[in-house]
């Protein structure tokens, strides 16, 4: 179960995983700074993972549908004001769709999340 919602701590896991909706190739520079970002939260590895998957995804996953989606970067100001706008709406059938929607897209990211969960360990152990 995650912490209460405390969006001053969510922010920085919030813009570090919208990364993850670009449409473009990320880094092992890229994977060093969501790893860091989750290091320094209050939230451990799997709370990060429900975080993407009930606050992130909804938001950013239509990107990663689009012939020419975002690849420079969200602006962190609407990302925030979207992500806050969602949760203000959360319902119990929306949850459920949103399980739903992840795991018929998880594999876009699926790549992504072994590579961080490994660059994380790696970083963790330091």
């Amino acid at each position: 179960m995650l912490k209460p919602l405390s969006i001053k701590e969510r922010i920085p896991l919030w813009i570090a995983l919208s990364d993850f909706y670009l449409d473009t190739e990320l880094q092992d520079s890229d994977f060093r700074y969501i790893a860091k970002t989750i290091l320094e939260s209050p939230y451990t590895f799997e709370e990060v993972k429900t975080i993407n998957t009930y606050e992130v995804f909804p938001v950013l996953q239509s990107n990663l549908l689009q012939p020419a989606g975002e690849w420079a970067g969200f602006n962190e100001k609407w990302l925030v004001e979207a992500i806050t706008s969602h949760l203000a709406t959360k319902k119990r059938f929306k949850n459920l769709m949103i399980r739903i929607g992840y795991k018929k897209y998880a594999w876009m990211q699926e790549d992504y999340w072994v590579r961080l969960e490994t660059i994380y360990h790696e970083m963790r152990g330091k």
